[in-house]
């Protein structure tokens, strides 16, 4: 009888090396999904020889948007729900009935439009409470810039038949400057609450 051949053993001393080098391979090749915020450009820095101008923003060019701690909106001092907010933010923004208590109405000469009426002075303030839930101010800030989008949308449809995302980057930038978005964020304060127009 033959003698029974033994096996050799496989070294396993690597094997730890090799499943390191698996692991940041994967690391470093797979992408992970992020999501995404609002996009917002920052002012550039002033020159340090320039003061901040003093802005003189008379009341009815203003449209000031509070959220509270109870994540409810106090729009131009009355409370307002979050599915009124874009009607009537784009009714502040067109001024179509150059309304005395709504935005100056102005008119431009704009490149590729001609004379066109625009509320150019007008400014959108959106200020939470230091309470805010963070969806809220997501749904409010949502809401203020679809108002922006429709508004193009529509005087687009008006003035060449096309969507807005349809039309060439230098009428979109024309568009963009009847209705230039303006939503201006100040820093966050505790209005507690109540939503009345002591806040």
């Amino acid at each position: 009888m033959g003698k029974k051949r033994k096996l050799k053993e496989i070294n396993s001393s690597s094997m730890a090396d090799i499943s390191f080098l698996l692991l940041i391979f994967f690391l470093v090749t797979t992408s992970m999904n992020v999501s995404t915020g609002l996009s917002r450009r920052l002012p550039e820095p002033l020159p340090p020889d320039q003061k901040p101008e003093d802005l003189d923003i008379k009341k009815r060019n203003l449209f000031a948007v509070k959220i509270n701690s109870m994540n409810q909106l106090l729009v131009q001092g009355k409370e307002l729900s979050v599915r009124e907010l874009k009607d009537k933010a784009k009714e502040f923004i067109k001024n179509e009935a150059n309304d005395p208590n709504l935005p100056v109405k102005f008119t431009v000469d704009i490149p590729s439009l001609g004379n066109v009426e625009i509320t150019k002075d007008h400014v959108i303030s959106l200020q939470n409470d230091v309470d805010t839930q963070y969806q809220a101010y997501i749904e409010v800030q949502n809401e203020l810039a679809a108002a922006y989008n429709e508004l193009r949308n529509e005087f687009a449809q008006d003035r060449f038949g096309k969507k807005y995302d349809e039309l060439s980057p230098d009428l979109q930038k024309a568009i963009q400057d009847v209705y230039p978005q303006k939503i201006s964020e100040a820093e966050p304060k505790n209005y507690g609450g109540v939503t009345n127009g002591t806040n």
